[in-house]
């Protein structure tokens, strides 16, 4: 069971710096030390935010790995991973990028990620 919140704990976190390197950069521009900053410059930044996603999203999959005695199988992880990274990603729109609005189709859209987890799920 430990092992099931520890990879739990590990893909937030993981997906915390995906969403930073892949959306973060959207908001550097207000930031007065990326004003001037080229396109290569950013790059680089969200490169080196995504080396701390893969520095907990490895250690996730192969701690929650059934394979290496976890207790998720292949199918799990990937669901797991992307219900966080889609609730990450409300979370830090929502915080982030005020002028963004969670409406009515997106929490319907949500009910069926929560559906797919479930069917992923089941035996």
């Amino acid at each position: 069971m430990m092992k099931g919140y520890i990879t739990i704990g590990l893909l937030i976190l993981s997906n915390i710096f995906m969403t930073l390197a892949w959306y973060g950069h959207l908001k550097f521009k207000e930031l007065k030390w990326f004003e001037n900053a080229g396109l290569i410059t950013i790059v680089l930044i969200s490169w080196g935010l995504a080396l701390f996603e893969y520095c907990f999203q490895v250690p996730a999959n192969r701690i929650g790995y059934e394979g290496n005695g976890g207790p998720f199988n292949l199918m799990q992880l990937k669901v797991i991973q992307e219900v966080i990274t889609l609730v990450v990603f409300v979370v830090f729109s929502m915080i982030f990028f005020k002028n963004e609005t969670f409406r009515w189709n997106h929490a319907i859209g949500f009910c069926f990620l929560i559906l797919a987890v479930y069917f992923i799920f089941k035996k």
